[in-house]
């Protein structure tokens, strides 16, 4: 085996050592915890004001990110107030449900 191949295994047995990111959110659990979510950002994800994000089918990390970003208070402007106040009583469980959930609902809220 030639130095080559010891580089080509090299690369498939460290793919093979790095797991796949899978989401362990409960999306059920988000949907329960989503009921005051609805009031701005609809039953099925997608706002009524057009100034409110649609959740329905955002990308999950993302979700986290931003919920998190909330929580921290890194993140001002336009509703961050109100986001701030929300997203302070969520735990980091609540918020990786949450994600899920919303990331499960189809980006046209079902249509």
């Amino acid at each position: 085996m030639n130095l080559k191949h010891y580089a080509v295994a090299g690369i498939f047995a460290l793919g093979a050592a790095v797991p796949a990111v899978v989401s362990a959110a409960d999306a059920e659990a988000g949907k329960a915890k989503a009921a005051v979510c609805a009031a701005c950002h609809g039953q099925n994800g997608i706002a009524q004001i057009p100034t409110y994000p649609n959740l329905a089918g955002q990308n999950e990390q993302y979700l986290v990110s931003a919920l998190k970003a909330y929580k921290n208070k890194q993140r001002s402007g336009g509703q961050a107030a109100i986001m701030q106040g929300q997203a302070a009583a969520l735990s980091d469980t609540d918020i990786a449900n949450l994600a899920a959930y919303y990331a499960s609902l189809p980006a046209d809220g079902g249509k």
